[in-house]
């Protein structure tokens, strides 16, 4: 009895501890991230500069658990946000920008493409909910 009352303990510990690794960053009241540079329908080179900016949360960079920061994830191409309650994807339609840049140089094949910022917590977590920009379009030539 001893034994199976330490590991349904044990159990009960893990799973507290499961839930609170990935419990989501709530969202800082009124934080809100954009796209500055390019415009919304620009028209760019294959290789442009994205600036981005917050208002009501500071960067920082990952790892930095200072409260109401986080830093900024590239979507490219990206029709779905990233799942709530898993890091971001770092892939290359996901860029970390995790020095907490705030702005990056980009190559991108000719076409349309849908650019996107959504901020991450210190651990590349979206927050709750998620502080994402406005989906932009630009055409590259």
């Amino acid at each position: 009895m001893k034994t199976f009352m330490s590991r349904a303990a044990l159990a009960g510990l893990l799973m507290g501890v499961s839930v609170l690794a990935s419990a989501a960053t709530m969202a800082p009241e009124g934080a809100v991230v954009s796209i500055v540079s390019p415009a919304d329908g620009a028209t760019v080179p294959q290789t442009v500069v994205v600036k981005f900016a917050v208002e009501n949360i500071a960067l920082a960079p990952a790892g930095d658990t200072t409260k109401n920061t986080g830093h900024h994830h590239l979507l490219i191409d990206v029709d779905k946000l990233p799942a709530a309650g898993a890091p971001i994807p770092n892939d290359a339609n996901h860029l970390h920008f995790g020095k907490a840049q705030t702005q990056a140089e980009i190559t991108l094949t000719p076409g349309k493409h849908t650019l996107q910022l959504e901020l991450g917590d210190s651990g590349h977590m979206p927050f709750d909910p998620p502080i994402v920009s406005k989906k932009i379009t630009v055409n590259v030539k």
